[in-house]
């Protein structure tokens, strides 16, 4: 089963807590704090792996998570970090935060890999709290958590040429006929229901001498009219030509208006991307081992040379034309180097910067609840022990540096109102920040 499209779910390991311990050897009565930091948690990646063509390994297994990093120990002993955890997709894919179009990266290049979920930080021991007016601190971080969020994958094949066309042109004929793959074929209607691919041995009609093109052909299931709008089979697979060099705009010859199914072919590319009408095209009338094809071939060939498209009148099934066909192709197509390279630049990684550790918001909730949003203060209570009043003191004069306790007592703020930080949930007090029991 030929899979392009799935949708995952990604958790980066935990950050390991920090420890709180102290110093305890003869001849040492006061040691002092010896707390050892936690591990970091396990970051998850994606990889572009050329050995793989589909996304099938995450047809049934859709939930990935990465390990948690080790608890700090006593003596000063960090934690382990956790392992990475890393996912193999072929190349082509693009990667999507799912609910939006917002795209993450795109893996185009084999090798190249992107962070998808960030593995937290590890929690710091208290030896890093001590100061000269507090020399037994039990005060210790605990690890921040792992990001987690769903992604939504797509490939896009990345073939040289794209063969398109309505259900029933040939395509798969003339994949099969110009190259050794074997697509199913039969003379009915949406026979194929999956992309289909072959490699086309164009050595013959290079200029260079010994230079060898064997460029990749794919053949998608046929479109229909409203495809670009999610009618019939092919309009699931109208994005794998988004990445093809050139297309080839099969035509049934010997259709009842030839015409008409190549201009409803054209509209349905334009309404998914305009920019695919850009494309070096190739219009392949074809069946022309047959009468009525024979007899509509001279306007067809005219009108598209009004247009300024090269046609090829063909026959994927006796071989006639085929030898034109290919020389369209030969003088369309690049180089072997540049073909060696993706059809398209090597991947494009999204990186956006954050608004600002610092920046925080202050909001309601629909219940009333006061809700606190930034990076930088999620994670200051992700990481806080509110069962150690120490702790809780500290978070609190964190609040207090960062203007954050300002603003909620501009906002109206009362003791015993709910405050939620990111995943936590606390009481307000006038003196002490408390974790609600849920």
């Amino acid at each position: 089963m030929f899979l392009d499209r799935v949708k995952i779910w990604v958790r980066a390991g935990d950050g390991g807590d920090g420890a709180a311990t102290f110093r305890r050897e003869a001849h040492v009565p006061r040691g002092g704090p010896a707390g050892g930091d936690g591990g970091r948690g396990g970051s998850i990646y994606l990889r572009a792996d050329p050995g793989e063509t589909t996304l099938r390994d995450y047809r049934h297994k859709h939930h990935f998570k990465a390990a948690a990093g080790g608890r700090g120990e006593r003596a000063r002993r960090h934690g382990k970090a956790g392992g990475d955890l890393v996912l193999d997709v072929p190349p082509g894919t693009a990667v999507l935060a799912d609910g939006s179009d917002e795209l993450i990266a795109d893996l185009v290049a084999a090798g190249q890999q992107v962070l998808v979920a960030r593995g937290g930080r590890g929690g710091l021991g208290n030896t890093h709290f001590a100061t000269a007016t507090h020399q037994a601190p039990r005060h210790a971080q605990k690890g921040e958590p792992g990001e987690e969020r769903w992604l939504r994958l797509e490939l896009r094949l990345l073939a040289d040429v794209g063969l398109v066309g309505l259900p029933n042109a040939g395509k798969s004929t003339l994949l099969a006929a110009l190259t050794a793959a074997r697509p199913k074929i039969a003379d009915y209607p949406f026979t194929t229901l999956e992309p289909n691919l072959g490699v086309l041995d164009l050595a013959a009609e290079d200029g260079e001498a010994g230079e060898v093109r064997r460029p990749t052909i794919a053949d998608v299931p046929g479109l229909i009219e409203g495809a670009s709008s999610g009618a019939g089979l092919g309009h699931a697979f109208l994005r794998h030509v988004e990445r093809t060099r050139v297309l080839v705009h099969v035509v049934d010859g010997a259709s009842r208006d030839p015409g008409w199914d190549f201009e409803v072919v054209r509209e349905e590319l334009r309404a998914h991307d305009p920019a695919l009408l850009e494309k070096p095209t190739v219009v392949a009338f074809n069946k022309l081992d047959l009468p009525a094809a024979e007899a509509a071939w001279p306007a067809f060939r005219r009108a598209r040379e009004r247009e300024g498209l090269p046609v090829a009148a063909i026959s994927a099934e006796t071989g006639a034309g085929l030898d034109g066909l290919r020389g369209h192709l030969a003088r369309l197509l690049p180089s072997a180097d540049e073909l060696a390279r993706p059809p398209e630049p090597a991947g494009v990684v999204v990186h956006r910067l954050d608004a600002g550790d610092a920046v925080a918001s202050v909001s309601r909730d629909p219940d009333g609840a006061f809700r606190v949003a930034g990076r930088r203060i999620e994670r200051l209570a992700a990481q806080t022990d509110f069962t150690i009043e120490e702790s809780a003191d500290r978070f609190q004069r964190d609040l207090e540096r960062l203007g954050i306790d300002a603003r909620l007592r501009a906002a109206g703020i009362r003791g015993g109102d709910t405050v939620r930080i990111g995943a936590v949930e606390l009481e307000w007090a006038p003196e002490l920040w408390t974790a609600r029991r849920s």
